[in-house]
């Protein structure tokens, strides 16, 4: 599940910008990026919630650490990606 999720975090991100390059409306795409990346997170946390249940220390050890990493930084580009049109907007303004 949080497989599905992130790749509709990631089209929601690149309809962002599709259409704050065009000049629509990007808001409502941003939002969607960021509420798809935090259920993402959530998807993810509920896997190894099922794991603790179970007692599968093998895939904790094995996972984890590495997932752990991997979604602060993906977390933090999303963030970064779907600001970024509200950035360049402030940026143009000046």
């Amino acid at each position: 599940m949080w497989l599905i999720l992130g790749l509709i975090a990631i089209l929601a991100t690149c309809i962002n910008f599709y259409m704050y390059g065009t000049g629509k409306d990007y808001k409502l795409a941003m939002a969607m990026g960021l509420s798809f990346t935090a259920l993402t997170l959530v998807a993810q946390y509920s896997m190894v919630s099922n794991w603790v249940k179970v007692e599968d220390w093998g895939a904790l050890l094995d996972v984890v650490p590495t997932m752990e990493t991997a979604f602060w930084i993906l977390t933090m580009i999303s963030i970064l990606l779907n600001i970024t049109p509200i950035i360049l907007e402030l940026k143009n303004k000046k």
